[in-house]
Formats: C-alpha cells, sequence, structure tokens
C-alpha cells in the first residue's frame, strides 16, 4: 500500500482490531490480520517481521494508551508508522528538537509516507502550505515540537484535524524538573483532551520505573500499559577511570580518544607515538561527552595538538552550526564531536565505536541514553567515564535549581484569577505579569503540574485552583522543587556509585533502569578485573515495592552484593546494608 493510497477513512474498531492482531502475531485469514500484514509490509518492507516488543506496543494501543522503552535501534518508529496506516486519520508527532523533526521528516518523506513539520523554523509561506496540507488532508505525520500546543492557530487547526493517534518522542524529557525542563511537556495531555482523546504513544530509549511513572502522571495517560524491552546493549563494554584532578582527568580523556583513533586506523602511527595519529582522524567514529562549554574547546584543543580534528557542540552555539555538525557526523564526513549533553536526540549513527565522558552526567538515566549512542550496529563498542572527586558537584549545583521563583509565581497567579473561567493566553499573560515568554513557560509548567491551572478554549490557560492566594502557591511551588531537589541529588548520588563500584557495573546500571539482571556481564572493567560476583538468594528484587518506617514507601532499585538500594518517593535514593535491614526489619513489602 503506497502513502497516496492510504485511507483516510478507517473504522476506528476495524483499526483496533487490527493493532490488536500484532500482539497474536497477526492472522493472514481475517481481514484486520491482512490489514495489519500490509501495513508492516509498507513500513518495514517485504519479508519483514515484527519485533516482541513492537508487537506488544502495537496490541497495547488497541485498548489503551502506551509507554514503549526500548533501547535505540529496537524500531520504535515503525511502531507508530504502522499504527499511524492503520488508524487512519493525522498522527501527531511531538518531537522536542527541531533538528530532530528535520531529520526524521526527511527520512519518513524518503521513505513514501506523507509527512511535514511544523515548527519555528518555517517561513510564513511554508507554514501556510503545511497548514493548507493538513486541512486537505495530505498529511498523515505531523512533526511538531510541544511549544506548538501554546499556539492558538495551532490548536485551532489540530481541533479541525481528524487526529487519531498522538505520538511523544523522548518522552523522558517530560521527567525533568531542573535546568533541562521542558515545560511545556505538561501541555500535552491537556491538549490531547482538547482533540477529543486520540490515542498517546510515548516513546523513550531509557527509562527507569520513576521516570515511567513521571511520563503516566504528567502526560496524564489513560490507563496506560508500559512496554519495556530489553534496554540491554551487551556489545558496549562499560569502564570506569578516576583521576586525581580535572587537568589529569581532561588528559586521560585525550589519551583515549587518540589510543582509540590509532587503533581504528589499524595501528598506525603506534611506533612514533600519539602525536604521529593520522591528521583526519579517519575511522576513529566517537563522542566525547564534558560538562560546560569552555570544556568543548579545552578537549578539543587538546585533541587537535594530537593531530585530530574533532568537530565543536553546545548550546551556545548558532542553530545553522549546530545542524551543520549535526548533520556531517550522520552522514559520516565528521567522525569525532567534543560536546556537551546538547549533542543528544536524533544522534543515530550506527558505527560510533567510543563514547567518552570527560565527567559524570546528572543520573545514570541520562548516561544510558548518552552512552546507547555507541555501536548501534551491533559490533564492540566502548563507554568510558573518567572523573574525579569533585565532578559531581556541577551535578548538585543544578539539582538545587530548577523552578520558578516565588515573586514570578504571585505575579502569575494574580491575573489568572482576575480573569476567570475564560482564562488568558500566552501573550495576555506575559504582558499582565511583564515575564518572557520562557519565564512565563516555567512559570505555567510548574501550576500545572500542581493542578492549579488548566487549558480552557483558543488556547488560553484557566485558573482552577480555588482561593489558594499567590503566596500560598508560591510556598507549594517551594516545597515541590524542594523535594524533586533531594530526588535529584540522590540521582547524582548513584551516579558516584556507579562510578565508584567495584562489582558489575552493568547489572547496577540496568537494575536501576527496572530490569533484573542477577548475573555478571562479563562486559565491564569490574567483571574484567574479577571483582563482581552474582547475586543468588536475594531477600529482594527490583522492582519491588517496599515501606521504610523512616524513608516512607519505595520501590526497590538494585541488589548488588550485601547491599539494596531503594528509590523512595520522598527521599530518593537509599542504599542499605542488606544485613542490617534483615536484622532489624526495615523494609516490609507494601
Amino acid at each position: 500500500m503506497t502513502s497516496q493510497e492510504r485511507p483516510r477513512e478507517t473504522s476506528t474498531s476495524r483499526a483496533e482490531e487490527a493493532l490488536a492482531q500484532a500482539g497474536a502475531g497477526g492472522d493472514g485469514r481475517t481481514r484486520a490480520g491482512r490489514e495489519l500484514s500490509a501495513a508492516v509490509r509498507a513500513v518495514l518492507g517485504e519479508g519483514a517481521d515484527l519485533r516482541f516488543a513492537q508487537r506488544d506496543a502495537l496490541a497495547a494501543l488497541a485498548g489503551s494508551d502506551t509507554v514503549l522503552v526500548a533501547r535505540s535501534g529496537a524500531g520504535k518508529t515503525a511502531v507508530y508508522q504502522v499504527a499511524s496506516r492503520l488508524l487512519g486519520g493525522l498522527t501527531l508527532v511531538l518531537s522536542p528538537l527541531v533538528a530532530l523533526q528535520r531529520d526524521q521528516v526527511r527520512g519518513l518523506v524518503e521513505d513514501g509516507h506523507r509527512a511535514a513539520l511544523l515548527n519555528s523554523t518555517l517561513s510564513a509561506r511554508e507554514e501556510r502550505d503545511v497548514v493548507e496540507r493538513v486541512r486537505a488532508g495530505e498529511v498523515d505525520l505531523l512533526l511538531l515540537a510541544p511549544e506548538q500546543l501554546a499556539r492558538e492557530a495551532t490548536t485551532e487547526l489540530l481541533a479541525a484535524a481528524d487526529v487519531r493517534l498522538v505520538v511523544v518522542d523522548e518522552a523522558h524529557c517530560v521527567s525533568d524538573w531542573g535546568h533541562d525542563f521542558r515545560p511545556d511537556f505538561l501541555q500535552i495531555g491537556p491538549a490531547v483532551r482538547r482533540l477529543g482523546g486520540p490515542r498517546v504513544l510515548a516513546l523513550t530509549a531509557t527509562a527507569s520505573p520513576a521516570v515511567r511513572r513521571d511520563v503516566v502522571e504528567r502526560l496524564a495517560l489513560d490507563d496506560a500499559a508500559v512496554v519495556v524491552d530489553d534496554v540491554d546493549r551487551p556489545n558496549i563494554h562499560l569502564a570506569v577511570r578516576a583521576a586525581a584532578d580535572v587537568g589529569a582527568r581532561d588528559a586521560a580523556v585525550v589519551d583515549e580518544v587518540v589510543a582509540a583513533c590509532r587503533s581504528a586506523e589499524g595501528g598506525a602511527g603506534a611506533a612514533g607515538g600519539a602525536e604521529d595519529a593520522s591528521g583526519d582522524g579517519a575511522g576513529c567514529v566517537g563522542i566525547v561527552y564534558v560538562q560546560t562549554r569552555a570544556q568543548v574547546d579545552a578537549v578539543a584543543d587538546a585533541l587537535e595538538r594530537r593531530g585530530l580534528a574533532p568537530a565543536r557542540y553546545h548550546g551556545g552555539l548558532p542553530p545553522d552550526q549546530r545542524y551543520a555538525v549535526a548533520d556531517l557526523f550522520l552522514e559520516g564526513t565528521i567522525d569525532l564531536v567534543v560536546a556537551t549533553s546538547a549533542f543528544g536526540m536524533g544522534v543515530d549513527r550506527p558505527d560510533v565505536r567510543l563514547v567518552v565522558h570527560a565527567g559524570p552526567p546528572s543520573s545514570l538515566d541520562a548516561y544510558y541514553q548518552e552512552v546507547g549512542r555507541a555501536g548501534r550496529d551491533g559490533e564492540p563498542a566502548r563507554a568510558l567515564l573518567v572523573h574525579t572527586g569533585s565532578d559531581s558537584s556541577l551535578g548538585f549545583f543544578y539539582a538545587a535549581g530548577g523552578g520558578p521563583r516565588a515573586a514570578t509565581v504571585r505575579a502569575v497567579v494574580a491575573p489568572l484569577q482576575h480573569a476567570g473561567t475564560r482564562g488568558l493566553t500566552r501573550r495576555e499573560l506575559a504582558e499582565a505579569a511583564d515575564l518572557t515568554p520562557r519565564t512565563l513557560s516555567r512559570a505555567l509548567g510548574a501550576l500545572t503540574q500542581l493542578g492549579v491551572v488548566a487549558p480552557a478554549e483558543g488556547g488560553r490557560t484557566r485558573w482552577v485552583g480555588g482561593e489558594e492566594n499567590g503566596t500560598q502557591v508560591a510556598a507549594r511551588v517551594d516545597a515541590e522543587r524542594e523535594r524533586r531537589r533531594r530526588l535529584d541529588e540522590s540521582a547524582v548520588e548513584m551516579v558516584q556509585r556507579y562510578a565508584g563500584t567495584d562489582d558489575c557495573r552493568r547489572r547496577l546500571l540496568l537494575e536501576l533502569l527496572g530490569e533484573s539482571h542477577p548475573q555478571r556481564c562479563g562486559a565491564c572493567d569490574s567483571c574484567d578485573a574479577g571483582t563482581s560476583g552474582d547475586v543468588v538468594d536475594a531477600t529482594f528484587a527490583g522492582g519491588q515495592r517496599v515501606r521504610h518506617r523512616a524513608f516512607g514507601p519505595g520501590v526497590v532499585a538494585s541488589v548488588e552484593q550485601g547491599t539494596v538500594t531503594v528509590l523512595f518517593e520522598e527521599e530518593g535514593y537509599k542504599t542499605l546494608a542488606l544485613g542490617l535491614v534483615e536484622e532489624h526489619d526495615l523494609l516490609e513489602s507494601a
């Protein structure tokens, strides 16, 4: 079935029957089974078949909103492409980065899909063309950023369209509270209700149980099914190296990259030392993650002095320059990039052999996302974290921030209360509160989380918080910020635990992401050194709900030799000695 032949008036019940067929492997004897097979062929090609996680996600979509957690390269995009063909109508794909949308649309169009994007980079003429195509029913997949849902023109366009499916890509973004938080993700749930409640599919490559709960709650998913694929990437060797100070750390990173490039080039320059490495670094495909923009330049300069030619990428560069670096890396013109975490989503190059971190990220979720950019072709790859004892201070600094100030909250609450049930547009509210759009967006994100504001007609926001005044609401925002600070700081501490353990690193990492891996992995530096051990006859298991007499309710995150780590709802991660827990009955099943 070509994209031009795709029916736009598909019966919802028949489409759900076809989706349900995925769980049973399809049945060519029924009409629904034949429609499923045709959609799979159109997306994956003749003779291709769905993977188990893809089948489970499609079957879940037949009856409920769905969260799919599957490693990079597991075919998450194919799930919404198949579902879109079966459901008919318009599918919205909400992507957090403009560059990611650009690449996705390009790939979709090349594969024969009727896809378009709607974002702030379009000219007025380009935007009119997309709007006209959507109104005419000539677009099946529309990619846009969550921020677009706050535009009245966009909400009017989508309300008149036949939206059957809303896809939230990189859904873990909804879970951050601090400096990386995208408050407009919180507009997705209300927007879905305004569109008549189409089915929602949330996608991410990595999400711990806590992040999954955040996704379900903050997107207001309806009785959501959570489908978790095996996120293990056994072809990636994991290692950690400690350094005495920042200078020694960055020097070790440079040495590691230069050595990897020499090795990838078949030993070029081996006899003459590192400085004899090939000038262009051909065959040395890697990403070096650093913590600050200044560090990007420092590490890139050091690599250039050693004969390599890395590209530089961080959020302070002009958009065109960032897009160019990403495109050239994906095309294979550039093989080595030194970047902050801004170089992330949408980086889907299969032959990356090395990911090195000069200093730890803010959480193990973030670390595994970035490590997962290596070895997507299934071939051996390496991930190295080089750290000092003080590196995590930056993570603690970020964990202490985020959220609007009390004065900002009061400035937003007063005009909303005065406006009544009709509410205010973003522009009206920004003018009344004398705030920039970005500051207003963060404030509305916090107020939406508290449940004191809600969407109104025409993309407006209205007050639903009762008689609370601005000062009282600001105090609640501060309390929530403090709770999130404890959680975020505990996440930083878990990165420290990963860096300092001599037990199996992969087991610790995967169990904190919600998977049970009691055996040693055999592909990390701890296993190489013989210090890892298997966990046998454990009293607790990952995912088990427990209660601590002091910390309250929580979920077992990981079990190691002699310790159990629990993620408590109010206090964050706590690592407890199993002997003391059992001796004093500190944990009980909840």
